[in-house]
């Protein structure tokens, strides 16, 4: 079975199936990673099966000729049950059984995010690898504590951030380090859907709608990613304030739009507009300079730079970079000793939390909010 990237990266695909950097890992983990696949498949583990884009993930493992899913584990224990058929694999009699187990390589971890960080912390003093679905904490204390374990232990990381691997996304963040937008003076990202409005949430993932559980409601669900995107190609948030409101009452006590504003370190105005009550999300992105402009508008760019040719801002730009895999292939590529691209380092997750805790902060208090550091 092969993963359809375009469908992948729709909202509704992946919510239903569910260049310029790359990331420096520690030789050692590369090369720990490249022994075992010397040998036979590498063993894995998946632990919490909670989040709605497991099932793409269940599909990515189970892909892998050259890895092996070992155990499947959460605490329902019927979850666990339905994770393990899927992946034709044993149920793990508790996560401790999966921490001991010296043979296992890896993990991927798609719990709720209220139990991210015990698992996160338990895999990093086992040095498994790890694969953990965004956000990665609740808080950003726990979160900086989390990326912290990850680095110490020297391991292998990424998370969720599908948004890196759009092609438009990686040629923008290139011609931002190109120089070819001047001096960026605003930049604009939504993430929107329709999912309150369609249910989504109303059974099986009924936790995601529960800021309890969840950490966030939909704005923070949403946001994370374009706040990665903006960060990613921008740099760090100074500080944040938003407004964040309920809509429907369908999840009652979870916020299901918002728009945040950013001060970036550099100077930088940014907003940032994430819901599930949008039944349209033409514009996703907006970048100007006073050098350059691009926006993308239903999922083609338009780009006007005079130091590029062709680049009129008339016509959509389609000089686009290589595809490359999603982050759950990435992972699984890093950990086979393949080349990789685009894994995201603890550090930044973490910051993406601490930024989205910041816009929760601003919305509350109506004041602009810094962004905590490690």
């Amino acid at each position: 079975m092969t993963l359809n990237f375009d469908a992948a990266i729709t909202r509704r695909g992946l919510i239903h199936a569910s260049t310029a950097a790359v990331a420096a890992m520690a030789a050692g983990a590369s090369a720990r990673a490249t022994a075992q696949t010397d040998l036979k498949p590498i063993p894995v583990a998946l632990v919490g099966g909670a989040h709605i884009h497991t099932p793409q993930y269940i599909a990515a493992l189970k892909d892998r000729k050259s890895v092996k899913v070992k155990y499947a584990w959460d605490h329902d224990a019927a979850r666990a049950a339905k994770c393990a058929k899927e992946l034709d694999c044993p149920v793990a009699s508790d996560a401790h059984q999966i921490w001991n187990d010296p043979e296992i390589a890896a993990v991927v971890i798609c719990s709720e995010t209220n139990r991210h960080h015990d698992l996160v912390l338990s895999a990093a003093q086992a040095k498994k690898h790890m694969f953990v679905e965004k956000p990665l904490g609740i808080t950003a204390k726990e979160s900086f504590a989390m990326s912290a374990a990850i680095e110490k232990a020297n391991l292998l990381f990424t998370t969720g951030y599908f948004m890196r691997t759009i092609r438009e996304h990686m040629f923008l963040k290139d011609q931002i380090a190109r120089g070819s937008f001047g001096k960026i003076t605003r930049v604009r990202g939504s993430n929107c859907h329709n999912g309150s409005l369609g249910g989504w949430f109303d059974r099986e993932y009924r936790w995601m709608a529960d800021p309890k559980i969840a950490g966030v409601g939909a704005f923070g669900d949403l946001g994370t990613h374009m706040l990665d995107i903006l960060m990613w190609m921008c740099g760090p948030v100074d500080s944040i304030t938003a407004e964040i409101q309920q809509v429907t009452n369908r999840y009652p006590g979870c916020d299901e739009t918002g728009e945040a504003l950013l001060k970036f370190h550099s100077g930088i105005i940014g907003t940032v507009a994430a819901g599930w009550v949008d039944v349209d999300n033409p514009v996703s992105l907006l970048i100007s300079g006073t050098e350059g402009h691009a926006s993308i508008v239903n999922g083609l760019l338009y780009f006007k730079c005079d130091k590029m040719k062709g680049a009129d801002g008339r016509d959509p730009w389609t000089e686009l970079p290589p595809r490359v895999p999603l982050p759950i292939n990435q992972f699984l590529n890093a950990l086979e000793g393949k080349p990789h691209a685009l894994l995201v380092k603890p550090s930044e997750a973490a910051a993406r939390v601490a930024a989205m805790e910041a816009a929760y902060n601003g919305a509350r208090s109506h004041m602009w909010m810094k962004v905590a550091q490690a």
